[in-house]
């Protein structure tokens, strides 16, 4: 019996420390004080693993206005008092030396989140993976330093809300809530919490797929390289993860394509690769590669147990890496 994704996370869910450079995240970059929403980016790092260690820094005494919202996703203050007329480099020291002693005092933490854009921190993304911690990455895209993302393990670009988008929101709660009154609203709103922060943290989801589709150069010779050192099947979870080590902010949306079924998908339709299906998972071959001697489950099934799956892409299921992405 293959074991579930589900079932994957909790034996090997990842420990996430969360450190928040407060300052930076609201200074040119869209955000406010007051407007910030660390929902977006709490649901991506809970899609990897369980944030245990949840910490803001900077001078309070400047953001009143975050303060409640913070505290909404039990995020603990530090109030660092300016030391220098900016006061900028006391929060940013604070934070290397907490994360420094987490990184030593607990080992079940695998994980470190640093959301900032600030080149400074560079360093400290050095020594937690030098240590064998993993590191992730949060900023807006335009107040974010090169230097920094090369040196995560991956990035993730936030992106403020516009008020088109905002009043969007309002009219769906608006409607969810009427629906909820027939007795349909508990199942729609379940899975639009998570596609909120998506889109808040990618874009809308329209945009990508309204925008036109191009596969990336990089992400063809990446393919090509693993293929060619491959024997047999490929899973297509470590093509995602070669990716991510090579550009730490990859992200197929930004190419046009709403998911990474679909970009594969575009990739076999160039001649890239070949897609093919074992049991319920979906490997990658070479495009010249021999069929697949089909396996003991499908032959007790016989030939016509199931018609070809069509492109319904949402509904493949990948085998997980070693490593949960």
């Amino acid at each position: 019996m293959a074991r579930t994704r589900e079932g994957f996370l909790e034996n090997n869910q990842h420990r996430i420390a969360l450190f928040l450079d407060f300052e930076n995240l609201v200074t040119n970059t869209g955000f406010t004080s007051g407007n910030f929403d660390l929902q977006p980016a709490m649901d991506r790092l809970l899609e990897r693993g369980k944030v245990v260690f949840r910490r803001a820094y900077c001078d309070w005494s400047r953001f009143k206005d975050a303060k409640g919202n913070l505290h909404e996703f039990g995020v603990e203050l530090i109030d660092v008092p300016p030391s220098t007329r900016s006061g900028k480099n006391g929060a940013d020291m604070r934070l290397v030396i907490d994360a420094l002693e987490l990184c030593y005092a607990r080992e079940h933490i695998d994980t470190f989140a640093i959301a900032s854009g600030d080149s400074d921190f560079c360093p400290l993304a050095y020594k937690l993976r030098e240590n064998g911690k993993q590191l992730i990455g949060l900023a807006v895209k335009e107040a974010t330093s090169p230097l920094f993302v090369k040196a995560c393990d991956e990035f993730i670009y936030l992106r403020p809300r516009t008020r088109a988008e905002k009043d969007k929101e309002k009219e769906k709660r608006a409607h969810e809530h009427e629906e909820g009154g027939k007795g349909r609203g508990g199942k729609h709103g379940k899975g639009h919490g998570e596609r909120q922060g998506k889109e808040q943290a990618h874009g809308p989801k329209g945009k990508a797929e309204g925008s036109k589709t191009e596969v990336p150069e990089s992400v063809v010779e990446v393919v090509q390289r693993l293929l060619a050192r491959t024997t047999g099947t490929l899973n297509p979870s470590l093509i995602k993860e070669a990716l991510v080590r090579k550009e730490p902010d990859f992200d197929e949306r930004d190419h046009g394509f709403s998911s990474f079924t679909k970009l594969l998908s575009a990739l076999e339709h160039e001649g890239v690769l070949k897609r093919v299906q074992q049991g319920r998972q979906w490997y990658v071959v070479a495009p010249d590669a021999a069929p697949l001697e089909p396996t003991p489950e499908s032959k007790g099934r016989g030939r016509a147990a199931r018609p070809p799956v069509e492109e319904e892409d949402e509904e493949e299921v990948y085998p997980d890496p070693v490593d949960d992405f």
